[in-house]
């Protein structure tokens, strides 16, 4: 694996807490872009190329995770959580609380154990709120040495390869989209005459409200936008392919409605222009149509008066848990794609 993409994936940075991704990102865009700057919404834009015409590419690069909430007397920590988590995931699971000087400190989610439930508890999925967090400390005020209300908590970070190009890590969603932004910008820092702005942006706080890429999206205000996030893959047991039929390794998916028309719905000539370019190039694609969940594209193609928005997602398992599995090949079949569309629309605009 290599290192940018292990470090990212290993990196923290819940929603409202992306400095030290942020930083990762911040230096690798600066190896390949004209200018790079972290605006005042947390947002990361590096900027590439001349010419009155702005193409955006936008990853968001926060992760779902939990926060300090409150310490008992006895030493036990109660979160909650930031961006959408089962709560059926989380007992038992591994965690790291990183402290306002940036220690990572472990603790162990846990709950009632089924041997003392009632007949009544054990019938009832156990929520959130009747977690804790075990650090090993008996006391609130030794706990209190070493973090405090409000730090942020994440998962146990990891990475590594399963299997071939089978891949996994925590917070893929969407670390792995952060890196195919970056391995798009450095082919693009080599291409010649090319006659546009392009402008990426690892935003922040998307998995709360899909927000640095409106703010982001106002302050470029881009001709063309393409947004790279993960999606679910249906290609294991339990997942019907009615509900989704997407594969790993069999290329990047090509976004044309998310969130059955909550979220952004992408305009035909967007359409045909991706599809298009996908053929042209002989790219690998599947095509993705979501019921639930949405990306930053909904807030970027809405700004002002429209911005014509392309999706380009990678297909992924086990969204928002502790480890998710990805495929290499998806993600190289991204940039292939990106890179041409972007190369497409400069000729365009």
């Amino acid at each position: 694996m290599e290192k940018l993409l292990k470090d990212l994936l290993v990196s923290d940075g819940i929603s409202g807490y992306e400095e030290n991704i942020a930083k990762i990102i911040n230096n690798s865009l600066s190896k390949v872009c004209d200018n790079v700057e972290n605006d005042n919404f947390g947002n990361v834009i590096g900027q590439l190329g001349k010419g009155k015409k702005k193409i955006m590419l936008a990853a968001h690069m926060d992760e779902v995770g939990m926060v300090v909430k409150h310490i008992n007397e006895n030493g036990y920590i109660y979160f909650i959580k930031i961006g959408g988590i089962n709560d059926s995931i989380l007992p038992g699971k591994t965690v790291e609380i990183i402290n306002k000087r940036g220690k990572h400190i472990k603790g162990i989610i846990g709950n009632i154990p089924p041997h003392l439930m009632t007949m009544e508890q054990a019938k009832q999925p156990v929520k959130y709120t009747n977690m804790f967090i075990d650090i090993g400390l008996s006391s609130k005020d030794k706990v209190l040495k070493i973090l405090d209300i409000g730090d942020q908590i994440i998962f146990e970070p990891n990475a590594g390869i399963l299997n071939g190009d089978f891949y996994y890590g925590k917070a893929a969603d969407n670390r792995i989209s952060c890196y195919a932004m970056i391995k798009t910008m450095e082919i693009l820092s080599k291409t010649k005459n090319l006659d546009v702005k392009v402008y990426a942006c690892a935003t922040a706080q998307e998995e709360v409200g899909l927000k640095g890429g409106k703010t982001s999206a106002f302050k470029i205000n881009p001709d063309f936008a393409i947004i790279i996030d993960t999606t679910i893959s249906g290609d294991t047991p339990e997942i019907e392919e009615k509900v989704s039929s997407l594969k790993l390794g069999n290329g990047v998916a090509i976004t044309m409605i998310e969130a059955s028309g909550r979220g952004t719905i992408v305009s035909q000539k967007v359409r045909k222009l991706i599809f298009e370019t996908a053929d042209e190039n002989k790219i690998p694609y599947q095509i993705d149509v979501i019921d639930g969940g949405m990306t930053d594209g909904a807030s970027i193609y809405t700004n002002k008066e429209g911005i014509l928005t392309g999706i380009l997602s990678i297909p992924t398992r086990y969204i928002h848990a502790p480890t998710s599995v990805f495929n290499i090949k998806d993600i190289n079949s991204t940039v292939n794609l990106a890179v041409k569309t972007i190369e497409k629309v400069a000729k365009k605009l």
